[in-house]
């Protein structure tokens, strides 16, 4: 079975990929995996011109924010401008991850067709396994199990061990 050294987390600033980043964490500690943190900046944001400097400093000050509570992951943090599918997918080449790791939304209908779904986007063009984190659809809830979030079966993960010749998708349900 191959080993995961290294995980990308792909952050969004939202409560789906807070919840994920705890997944990303907890798996990078299991692992004693790298963990490479990315943060897009969308066109959407650049359509006046490039994003200025102020904002890039924000950006990178939110993923500062993102801590780990074990000292002994490696963790690199990366903001980068552009198609957010797309600098994800040019990130896990560069850093030679054997994972991603991001948040779904869950969008459907009309929100789905024009957002799209990066998540739908970087599984097809992918050349390592990703795993997509679901998190459950009420605020309440959302709560309850947000401590129970790194509670994953990092083991039956480990056996299970990725696919080395096609992405896969896993959802992890954290509602259960």
């Amino acid at each position: 079975m191959p080993r995961i050294k290294t995980i990308l987390y792909a952050s969004d600033e939202s409560e789906e990929s807070l919840s994920a980043f705890r997944v990303a964490s907890a798996l990078a500690k299991d692992c004693d995996a790298r963990l490479v943190i990315i943060e897009v900046v969308p066109p959407a944001v650049t359509i006046y011109g490039p994003p200025s400097e102020a904002y890039l400093k924000q950006m990178r000050k939110s993923i500062e924010k993102l801590q780990i509570d074990d000292p002994e992951v490696c963790v690199e943090r990366r903001v980068v401008e552009g198609i957010p599918a797309a600098e994800i997918l040019r990130a896990a080449e560069e850093t030679k991850c054997d994972l991603i790791l991001m948040a779904t939304h869950g969008r459907t209908g009309l929100k789905r067709i024009i957002l799209g779904s990066v998540a739908e986007m970087v599984m097809r063009g992918a050349r390592c396994p990703v795993l997509v984190i679901k998190t459950p659809d009420f605020p309440q809830q959302a709560s309850e199990t947000r401590s129970q979030s790194t509670d994953i079966p990092v083991k039956a993960l480990k056996a299970r061990g990725p696919r080395a010749s096609s992405p896969e998708k896993v959802e992890l349900d954290s509602s259960r």
